[in-house]
């Protein structure tokens, strides 16, 4: 008769014999537990087996060889996972999963070629945080109830909430309409957005004395952005090796290029001030550095107790955000009576947003010597 996958090579019930002499059975015991002397000697091998009958009234069984090296503590690691079916012989192996997806996109040539460098950048990014939970993951295994319950944990941050269901609709979608998977309906589908935000506010002078108070981590990295103007993830991930004398080379995120800046002296300062040894100015590790999400946790954890500085000054330090320092730094510039093409030759940005900067600062500027010719 031919033995199903799962069956011992003999039946549990059969007396297996050799002729060497038996070592004594451990002595381990467990409801369970089947400890199989093999025809041709050498040890006594643990099953994990169930027996059942089946509707014809056949006696079955089911049997997992524990592979326990001798070690008691490794068997009941054995045993319990294939009492609670996570033993790595019951579990299948997922199909369809989150990482399989992602690598078809990838290499589909007709979807890379339609994406600009800096938009396939930004959704790679998102990708990425998809991977580092649910890469062996079967998709069809997402719920929109999971989804849903995610973007609300992501409040705080809707822009990235956002993101994160926007990513996931583009991965279901390709997958059901371009790789036939049998998946059921897209579990994005009437999560409703947060939608377009309010513009990020320019940091008030009140905040930026703050900071000299602040975690080092927080302190360290709006040095980063107001010295280079540069948007906060890039910031926060500079390598040391970035700074070099009178100059410091940053990130077009979007453009996907770098290019060197001259860096001010109040950054240079922060920087020599550092400890030496790490291979990023705000690391995790020697070799890797912070993640943005790690760094804007905690800001938000500082600027939650900012609230009595704020009402001195008649403001609430929640409506400024990491990105605000960015447009706080072309705020100076154009005030600093920079042009056009010098602020760009900074931080980067289109001439659209570098006019919209400079409307406000010099709405700003104006603004003063309207006041002050008032009062004299």
């Amino acid at each position: 008769m031919k033995q199903s996958w799962w069956a011992l090579p003999e039946s549990l019930e059969t007396t297996m014999t050799s002729s060497k002499k038996r070592p004594t059975k451990p002595k381990i015991a467990r409801e369970r537990l089947k400890w199989v002397w093999p025809r041709t000697g050498g040890e006594w091998i643990p099953y994990h087996r169930i027996t059942w009958t089946d509707a014809a009234g056949k006696r079955k069984e089911r049997a997992i060889k524990l592979n326990w090296c001798g070690d008691a503590k490794t068997l009941d690691d054995e045993y319990w996972a294939a009492e609670s079916g996570r033993h790595h012989k019951q579990v299948k192996e997922a199909k369809h999963t989150w990482a399989t997806c992602i690598m078809e996109w990838r290499a589909d040539a007709r979807i890379q070629k339609k994406l600009a460098e800096g938009t396939k950048k930004s959704y790679n990014r998102e990708f990425e945080k998809i991977l580092e939970k649910n890469a062996d993951k079967s998709m069809s295994a997402t719920t929109r109830q999971a989804i849903r319950k995610k973007h609300i944990a992501m409040a705080e941050t809707p822009r990235a909430a956002d993101w994160m269901l926007q990513s996931v609709s583009i991965l279901w979608n390709f997958a059901k309409d371009q790789l036939d998977w049998p998946l059921g309906d897209n579990p994005t589908a009437r999560v409703e957005k947060y939608g377009t935000q309010k513009e990020f506010r320019t940091w008030p002078d009140w905040m930026l004395d703050a900071l000299d108070d602040a975690p080092q981590v927080v302190r360290i990295a709006c040095g980063l952005i107001l010295g280079t103007g540069q948007r906060p993830s890039a910031a926060i991930a500079m390598p040391r090796i970035a700074f070099h004398g009178e100059w410091v080379t940053v990130i077009d995120e979007k453009g996907d290029s770098s290019f060197p800046i001259y860096c001010p002296e109040s950054l240079r300062s922060l920087i020599d001030g550092l400890e030496s040894g790490s291979r990023h100015v705000l690391p995790k590790s020697d070799t890797s550095p912070l993640s943005y999400s790690s760094v804007e946790k905690a800001f938000r954890a500082w600027r939650e107790n900012l609230d009595e500085l704020g009402a001195v000054h008649d403001d609430n330090a929640r409506h400024y955000s990491l990105h605000g320092l960015r447009k706080r730094a072309c705020v100076e510039l154009a005030e600093a009576g920079c042009s056009d093409a010098q602020i760009q030759s900074v931080t980067g940005q289109s001439p659209e947003t570098v006019a919209k900067y400079r409307k406000e600062a010099n709405r700003r500027k104006m603004s003063r010597a309207a006041q002050m010719k008032r009062s004299s």
